[in-house]
């Protein structure tokens, strides 16, 4: 563990912020799919489908999320809340690792639903926000996502805070929509929500980094985890705890510390 006091932790994190909080992180990473995108609903739900198949390689994670915004006609809102049952047929083909074709039109039937009888995913989240956590919205939006009839498999795509996850996907995609962002990365479109309530990405990188730097001392990447970094977090920036995410995630991806 690397031994430093707060004020000197809080200055090297900061550093590396600056660092990887800047436009040619989008180049490498998948929020670039979004940032395809001018309208609000089709940067928020090719935001929210990259985010969903978001594990694995960076590459291979970019490439299958083109190939959704390709499935979909590259106009992501419009295909959900008009397609017909012959236009999800031709997404049955598609494969992310464990996520594939059955389950991209679950999704699709889904987010139809969730914008057409609540408003879209925003007013979803926002609905049920916490002042200081997001946890219990996304815990209700999956309860939401999940009430047409669906495949029990699909399940598994969307996680659940309620039951132990760190949720590192979904906790992603809301640091893109809602944390404001000048540097041009996130795209803090969603006004609803303030970045004070938002939860640090948490997976094997960044919580790998969180151990050696000491703001985080739980072993497993889990909600209890998530819930000790986010306390951490806040100590060296309550406005903008997640900011951090590039930090960590920049350390341990791209320099191996």
């Amino acid at each position: 563990m690397l031994k430093l006091k707060h004020s000197e932790l809080k200055t090297f994190l900061d550093e590396k912020v600056a660092l990887y909080n800047n436009p040619k992180f989008i180049e490498s990473d998948p929020i670039q799919i979004p940032h395809l995108f001018k309208t609000k609903e089709d940067i928020e739900i090719s935001a929210f489908l990259t985010a969903t198949i978001a594990w694995g390689n960076r590459k291979s994670i970019i490439k299958n999320s083109t190939r959704i915004m390709e499935l979909l006609d590259h106009s992501p809102y419009e295909f959900i809340v008009n397609h017909n049952d012959e236009d999800l047929e031709s997404l049955r083909g598609f494969v992310h690792r464990t996520f594939n074709g059955d389950d991209l039109v679950q999704f699709i039937k889904s987010l139809k639903h969730i914008y057409v009888n609540y408003n879209g995913l925003e007013t979803v989240f926002s609905t049920y926000a916490e002042t200081n956590s997001l946890q219990q919205s996304i815990h209700k939006f999956k309860s939401h996502f999940f009430e047409i009839p669906h495949l029990q498999r699909t399940e598994k795509h969307v996680s659940d805070p309620f039951k132990n996850s760190a949720a590192k996907r979904i906790n992603m995609f809301l640091r893109w929509m809602v944390r404001q962002d000048n540097a041009g990365v996130d795209f803090g479109i969603w006004k609803s929500l303030s970045p004070t309530q938002l939860s640090c990405p948490l997976d094997v990188h960044s919580g790998n980094v969180a151990r050696k730097l000491g703001l985080l001392k739980r072993k497993q990447n889990d909600a209890k985890a998530l819930a000790e970094l986010d306390q951490n977090l806040k100590t060296l920036d309550p406005s903008d705890p997640v900011k951090y995410d590039f930090a960590l995630f920049g350390l341990g991806v791209f320099e191996g510390f």
